[in-house]
C-alpha cells in the first residue's frame, strides 16, 4: 500500500504576516482567512490551498542564490504572460535579483519578505 497525502497547507516565515499575506493575494487572488492577525495571517483558495504567514522574530532573508541564508523552500506559479505577471509583481513589491537562471522558461522574483519565487510559463 503506497501512502498517498495532498498538500493542503505551506507557511512562510515572515516579519510581518499580515502584509505578506495582502502581497500574496493580490498576487493570486486568494481569500483572506478571516482569522488572520499580526502573528499569523492566511490565505484559503477554493481547492483548498492554504498558504500561512508566521511572524518570526529575528527574521533573516534568504540570500538567493547565495547560500549564506539559504532559501528553504521556493513556490512555483504558472502564469499566461511572463512579461506581464512579471511587470504586475515587482509594482505590488516583488524584487527581481539579477541572476535569472532560467533564460525565458521562468523568471525569479522575490517576494516582500526576500523569499525567491518562480514564475512558469502554462503549458500550451
Amino acid at each position: 500500500m503506497s501512502l498517498q497525502m495532498k498538500l493542503t497547507a505551506i507557511t512562510l516565515d515572515c516579519p510581518d504576516p499580515e502584509a505578506l499575506a495582502a502581497f500574496y493575494q493580490q498576487a493570486t487572488g486568494l481569500e483572506p482567512h478571516p482569522e488572520s492577525n499580526g502573528d499569523f495571517a492566511g490565505l484559503r483558495g477554493d481547492d483548498g490551498l492554504f498558504i500561512g504567514f508566521q511572524r518570526v522574530d529575528g527574521y533573516r532573508a534568504p540570500s538567493w542564490p547565495d547560500q549564506t541564508v539559504p532559501q528553504q523552500l521556493h513556490l512555483d506559479f504558472a502564469v499566461d504572460d511572463l512579461d506581464g505577471a512579471e511587470a504586475l509583481l515587482l509594482e505590488l513589491g516583488a524584487a527581481k535579483p539579477e541572476h535569472q537562471p532560467g533564460d525565458d522558461r521562468w523568471r525569479v522574483l522575490t517576494d516582500p519578505a526576500g523569499h525567491p519565487f518562480c514564475l512558469t510559463r502554462r503549458p500550451i
